[in-house]
């Protein structure tokens, strides 16, 4: 099924997108379109419908309780030293009043 410029304006307008006219002849969606069905007519019959063809595990890793307490000597490395005493970072003021 050829579409025509007219048409694939129509759908990126409704959808709305802007492609340039020498993007959409690119893009050859009549090979799109193509694929597509004959990707209906595939028989699928009796395979189940997963989320993703790739089955990806998340990695686990043990819980661990590592070095803690480190807050003085990661505010060592700040610039601004004026909130070091309550344990903050002092960054600038970005909003005025």
């Amino acid at each position: 099924m050829a579409f025509t410029k007219q048409e694939l304006a129509k759908f990126t307008n409704q959808i709305r997108i802007e492609i340039p006219d020498e993007k959409l002849e690119a893009m050859h969606v009549d090979q799109v379109w193509e694929w597509m069905n004959q990707m209906k007519k595939t028989d699928t019959t009796g395979v189940e419908p997963m989320f993703t063809p790739a089955q990806h595990a998340a990695p686990l890793r043990d819980d661990v309780v590592t070095v803690g307490n480190v807050r003085d000597a990661l505010l060592a490395n700040t610039p601004d030293k004026s909130g070091n005493a309550r344990g903050y970072f002092a960054v600038p003021k970005i909003i005025d009043e």
